[in-house]
This record gives C-alpha cells, structure tokens and sequence, in this order.
C-alpha cells in the first residue's frame, strides 16, 4: 500500500491553509498513494482562544471537511484528514477531530482527541488546550486494503495505554496527525515514534506541522514538521525536513509478518490484571 503523508505550516487562515492543503494533496497524486494523511490543525493554527472557537466548523458540512471530501472522491483516494476544528450542535464545545474518508468521498469515521496539550514548554510558552477542546471519548480502528489502521494525534502520542488498548485489536498501521512543538519535538518526537511502533510491531506514520504561525502576543510559535513513517522494526523508512512537502511511503505486508514472525510479542504477551503486591519498607 502506497501512503503520501502532507506536512504542511498552516496559520490563521483557512482559505489560505484549505488552498495549501489541496495543492499538496494533488502533487502527492503524482504517486498514486492508495491513502493521503493531512497534518493535526491542518485547517487553523494560531490565533487568539476566541478566534480558534470561530474558526471551529461542522462535521460534516464545514469548509474544511467539504473540501477533503470532494478531493476524495474526485480523486478516487483514501484521505485520513489530519485534525480539524470541530464545533458541535453545542457552540460552546469545540472538538480537535481526525475525519477519514474513502474513495468514494463516503465519511468512514471520525476521532476525537483525547489527550489534550495542557503544558508549559521549557521557552516558558504555555499552551492550554482545554482552555477551548473538549477531549473524546472513543477509538477508532478502520480498514484498508486489508490493514487495520488506528488513530491517534499529537500529544496522544506520549500515552501507551491508549496505544496498548489499540494494539489489542492487532493493528497493523498507527496514523499520528500532529503539530509538535520544536522543543518537545527536538528531544522526543523521533523516540516516541520509533518507541510506538517497536512495542506494538505495527507501522508508525506521523504527519506534523512544520515552520512557525502567528500569536496575538509574543513572538511567533514553532513546530517541528520531520514527518516520518517508521517500519514495525522501528526502523524510520521515510523521513521529511523542516519545510512544507509531501512524504511518501510504502506499507509491507510481508514486513509486517517478518518482524512478528522474528520477536512473537503477541504469543508473548500476558495479563496484567493480577493484584500488585505493595510491600512496606523495613526499618532498621
């Protein structure tokens, strides 16, 4: 299977950014990937809290959501629509929403972050994404060419459980949409990464944000891009810069089952559901 990942810099911008992202996706074609994978905030990055709400849109029936689906279908492609802004019947609960689609254009699922960026990076930049998010609650597994594909994006990343509850229904493909920052990236995107589809023997694609998008106040903020795509080995088999581009890939079945056949992790694998002892210090 053929996969085209677009690593992209949006800004608060939608027009701008839905233009971006239509221009990538069209010189990924060029490559006849059997499935495109847009980046988290593929539709905004930026802005102030209140400009984010406003630039939330409905699923379906939003801009960005039309736009990926028309492409879909007009191209006869799977496209795995990184994250966008989704603004429920509720306008006061907004949604940071993976959307796939299918060759027909046909909504196949969708999945709501659950992990939301509340941290303070090491520059003293606070990010308070649940300031305007509301996390999900459910996974999603879809099909593909007879791959199990599982979703996550960005922060989820840090989460094994999440990954582990994934891995239970044998996934064969980890898709992570992702804007990581540049120093959280610098020093943990590759690792983690490499880490997921190691542990879980599955492939590991990451598609990221890269170069920097406007704030209201402050200096600019910066994401990493370096999208990757990671065999079940861990082994990294395509790798992006620090610019806008198209990164493409191949998915091996039959690396798939060399790895597993090499370390059967699944024979391996035990419950973990027995009572831990807790055993008091001595005193001496």
């Amino acid at each position: 299977m053929k996969v085209a990942l677009i690593q992209m810099n949006s800004q608060p911008n939608r027009e701008q950014n839905l233009r971006q992202a239509n221009r990538l996706m069209a010189e990924a074609m060029a490559g006849a990937p059997d499935l495109i994978v847009l980046p988290e905030h593929f539709d905004w990055m930026g802005g102030t809290a209140d400009d984010k709400r406003q630039a939330a849109d409905f699923v379906p029936g939003g801009d960005a959501y039309r736009m990926v689906q028309r492409f879909s279908k007009d191209h006869g492609v799977w496209v795995h629509a990184g994250s966008l802004m989704e603004r429920s019947g509720d306008n006061d609960v907004v949604h940071n929403t993976t959307v796939v689609f299918n060759s027909r254009g046909e909504h196949v699922g969708l999945y709501r972050k659950i992990h939301l960026f509340d941290i303070t990076a090491p520059s003293g930049a606070v990010y308070a994404e649940s300031d305007i998010v509301t996390p999900g609650n459910d996974l999603l597994i879809y099909e593909l060419n007879g791959y199990k594909i599982a979703c996550a994006i960005c922060y989820d990343l840090r989460f094994s459980r999440l990954f582990d509850r994934l891995a239970e229904e044998n996934v064969d493909l980890f898709i992570l949409p992702a804007a990581f920052t540049r120093q959280t990236g610098r020093a943990h995107w590759e690792v983690l990464c490499r880490a997921r589809a190691i542990e879980y023997q599955a492939y590991f694609l990451a598609c990221g944000q890269c170069g920097s998008y406007r704030t209201p106040t402050g200096p600019r903020r910066e994401t990493f891009g370096r999208s990757l795509v990671c065999d079940p080995w861990g082994s990294v088999i395509a790798r992006a810069g620090r610019y806008p581009t198209v990164l493409h890939a191949s998915i091996d079945p039959h690396r798939l089952s060399e790895v597993r056949r090499l370390i059967p992790m699944s024979q391996h694998r035990r419950s973990m559901r027995d009572k831990v002892l807790q055993v008091k210090s001595a005193r001496f």
